[in-house]
Order: C-alpha cells, then structure tokens, then sequence
C-alpha cells in the first residue's frame, strides 16, 4: 500500500475539524466539586461522594456528577478507567435507591453486513452492550460496581465478515482472518473504590473479572468520534482489545487533570468459548499516563507487556505502546464534533486510527480512517506471515427517532473501502468493498 495515500485517506478525515468545531461553551470544566451543566437539570436531596451534586429519586441526566474516581465531570470517564474530554457525551438513565446510584444505559444494534470478494461475504447479526452501574458513599470514599453484557456471542464463533480484521479464534485451531471476533457475553463486571486526598486529588483501586488495564484509548465502542458504528477497526488489536480481559486490579492517583495508573492483568486473549468466565494470573502490565488539558482534548500514552497473550502462539508474549488524543467540542444545543487520532505499536509493527464524527440534531454522521501493518492476512503462515500495509475508509451516517423521554431508534448505513498491497490483491480480486445497513435501540 502506498504510504502518501493512506496519508492522504488520515488527513482527509480529520479536515473538517476547523470548520465543525465551533465554540459554545458549553460542557467547558468549571473545576473539580463544581456542578457542570448550569441551567439544565439541577438535582435535589443529598451529595454523592466526592463533591458530585445530589441525585433526585427519579430517572435523570449527570448533570454536575463527578466521575467515580475522583473529582472530576463525570462525562469524563469511558471504558474501565480510560477518560476522554469533560464535554463528552454521557449517557444513561439516572435514579437513587436509597444510598446508591444507579445508572443503566444499553446500545443495540441489528446489522446486515456485506464484504465483496472471494475472501469477503455476508451476515446478519446483533452487536452493541448493556450496561449497569450502581455507585455510594463508603467511609470517606466512594465504591462503584459496574457489569456491561454483550449480544455477540449470538452471532456465532466465527463473528461476522470484515475485511482485513484478523485475530483471536473461532475453534481453538485456526486464527480467525478477514472476520471479526464475537466479544464475550460478559464485557465487565468490575468494582473500583476511590479515596480523596484534596479537593484534587485522589487514590483509586478497580478490578475487574472481566475489566480493562491501563492501556490505550477508551475502547472503539466508548470514543465518541465513532461510536454509531456497528463496525469493529481493523486497529482493534493494536489499539484497545485487552478492553475484555478476565483478570485485572489497577491502582492510580489523580491530581487535578493528570491520572497515573498501573495494571497487574490476565495477558492471555479471551478463548473462543464466548458465554463463561475465564480465569489466569496476573501475569502481564501496564501503565499509562492520562492528560486532560482543558474541557475538549483528552491525552494519553501508555506501555503493555503481555505474557503469552494469542492462544495459537502461547509460548509469545507481546510488548505494546500506544499514543492517542482524543477532541469533543459541542456548538448549539444539541451538535456536536468528535475526532479521534491514536497510534499503536505491537511487537513492531505499527498501526493508525484516525477518526471523525458530527451530530446534527438527529442525524449523526461518522467516519473511520485506518492504517495498519498486519502479518496474520495469510492464513497458511499464521502470526509469522509478512507484514502487509494495509488501510481502509469507512464513512456512514445514522439518523435517530425519539420513541419516548430516553429511548431512541435509529436507521443507519456505511460504506467501506479496503486497500491491500500489489502482494494480496490476487486473494482479494483488488481493493475489496463492503457495506453495513442497521437499526439501533439505544436507552440513554
């Protein structure tokens, strides 16, 4: 693959940062302890731990909650410990049962997907996640519980066709090539407690059987830039896949916008038996340095060493950096920008995502760039294969129907098209194609 054209696909998606983020202010950080949100919806009755406003009784938005781990806008937190920027997007249901808070949220997904070519095909399926917090005050802390349950496992072993995705298996034998993997039933369930030590500044533990260690952006599902899409990055094993690991305890310390965090972890990937829970040592780490400079812009750079982490090759293990900037600016009342720009390095070989999304009112329309050097395309040599450079654009558009106060059905649609090398084009008859139509329920 040409470098200057998958330069050229990266920079062509994030041009239009300039002329959609306009600003507004609103969701700017008033600092940690204040209430975000003024003149929203203003809650009533009494505080939840670290500073955050109280909660009415009945279902509501986060307006001015701080996060679980310390104090800071809730809006910051993404999957397992991962933040992204305070004007975020955060969605759930919100209500008080007593000295907790509960919050549900789900994003379902019905898809038709289709991939041309002799290595491609087609299949419906159901993707997406439900997710459940409960959270309170506990001695001069706070304790929150958190499970989120996935459709995926429904689709099959196999998972669903995707050019140029490879990773993990569907039979213990056989690496799984130009198909992506089901994520396990069980996505989380994981508990976090946080301890305050100023107005800024915090100590937090999380483990989680499922959970996520200190390593990479927010998973793909989590960025704001790309979450209406039904379809996995081809960068997903590079970037975010230790999202499902069975085995995790994190410690970190948070002083005002900066997070320190290290992982003790399970480094084997989930096997291809996707409904139980699995367990292994605390084998492998991680550690990652969090930044957020202001209200729009999240940082992040962080190490993984992971002992013996492919099923297929357990005698490897794998070292992983990763690098990502995540921007969210909101202008009116209901619009919004996201973009995404991470990198990752696994054992050497390197891989790029590039990402861009716009709400207007209904419609949101996103938009996926990749870039990625993949030695596992050829299913005869396994792991150890060439390295191919390999790219993809994928661009759709979803359009939501408010069905009632917090529910939302939405129709949507996206194209794709991969890029392969002079080397693999005889296997995929060119530079192969493919669509996804959905229908989404989100609850939020």
């Amino acid at each position: 693959m040409n470098s200057l054209k998958t330069a050229a696909a990266l920079c062509a998606l994030l041009a239009a940062t300039p002329a959609l983020a306009q600003h507004d202010g609103h969701g700017q950080h008033r600092g940690h302890g204040q209430t975000q949100g003024q003149g929203h919806d203003q809650h009533q009755g009494h505080a939840m731990p670290g500073g955050a406003p109280p909660v009415t009784a009945e279902p509501t938005r986060p307006h001015g909650m701080t996060g679980a781990l310390g104090a800071y806008p809730a809006q910051r937190e993404a999957s397992g410990t991962a933040w992204q920027p305070d004007a975020s997007s955060h969605g759930g249901v919100h209500l008080m049962a007593g000295d907790w808070m509960l919050m549900g949220h789900a994003n379902l997904s019905l898809v038709y997907d289709w991939q041309e070519g002799p290595r491609g095909g087609e299949k419906g399926f159901a993707a997406g996640m439900v997710m459940a917090m409960a959270r309170r005050a506990l001695g001069p802390g706070a304790l929150q519980f958190r499970a989120m349950l996935s459709p995926d496992p429904l689709m099959g072993r196999r998972g669903y066709p995707l050019h140029l995705a490879a990773g993990e298996t569907a039979d213990g034998v056989t690496l799984l090539v130009d198909r992506q993997h089901p994520h396990d039933f069980f996505m989380e369930l994981s508990a976090s407690y946080s301890l305050p030590l100023g107005p800024e500044a915090s100590l937090f533990l999380y483990a989680g059987l499922p959970g996520e260690p200190a390593f990479g952006p927010p998973a793909f599902m989590h960025r704001m830039a790309i979450a209406d899409s039904p379809e996995a990055p081809i960068t997903h094993h590079w970037l975010d896949s230790t999202h499902i690991t069975f085995g995790v305890v994190t410690a970190g310390v948070i002083v005002g916008n900066v997070k320190v965090e290290a992982s003790r972890f399970n480094g084997r990937e989930p096997d291809e038996r996707r409904w139980n829970i699995e367990t292994g040592p605390l084998d492998s780490t991680a550690v990652r340095l969090s930044w957020n400079p202001n209200a729009n812009l999240s940082l992040q750079a962080s190490w993984a060493h992971l002992v013996s982490p492919e099923q297929l090759e357990p005698d490897e293990n794998s070292e992983r950096w990763s690098a990502s900037a995540l921007y969210t600016r909101r202008f009116g009342r209901e619009n919004w920008f996201s973009a995404t720009l991470a990198w990752g390095n696994r054992d050497g070989a390197e891989a790029i995502a590039a990402e861009a999304g716009v709400g207007l009112g209904p419609w949101t329309l996103y938009g996926r760039a990749e870039y990625a050097e993949n030695a596992e395309l050829d299913p005869a040599a396994g792991h150890h294969g060439p390295r191919h450079r390999v790219s993809k654009v994928s661009l759709g558009a979803i359009r939501d129907f408010r069905v009632a106060p917090n529910v939302r059905i939405g129709l949507g649609a996206q194209v794709t098209q991969n890029f392969v090398p002079a080397a693999l084009e005889p296997l995929y008859a060119g530079d192969p194609q493919g669509a996804m139509a959905f229908i989404r329920l989100k609850i939020d």
